[in-house]
């Protein structure tokens, strides 16, 4: 139960960090960056997963925030999602879903 209260507070708090990091990304990525680093310490610490959607926002190399066309490229290739990180020069793919008939 007070695992369960953690997690999801832990949670909106990331979300929370995510958001603020989109808003402030223009003014100060450094700010931006930082918010990304207490997301993922938040997560690591209660053991909760970023969701999916949150996840491509951050670089799983470098972990800075990506803003797709600033410092980040998005490509599709061979059914997958290439994410492109100006900042280290790394690649990062996830699978595209394919549409059922």
């Amino acid at each position: 139960m007070l695992k369960t209260k953690q997690r999801e507070i832990a949670l909106e708090r990331i979300k929370k960090l995510f958001r603020e990091a989109k808003l402030v990304f223009k003014k100060d990525p450094k700010l931006s960056n930082r918010y990304v680093g207490l997301a993922r310490k938040i997560s690591m610490k209660t053991k909760t997963k970023i969701p999916r959607n949150i996840k491509k926002q951050f670089c799983k190399h470098c972990y800075t925030f990506l803003k797709p066309g600033e410092n980040c490229r998005i490509r599709t290739k061979d059914k997958k999602l290439v994410y492109y990180c100006k900042n280290c020069k790394k690649y990062m793919r996830f699978p595209l879903k394919s549409r059922k008939k």
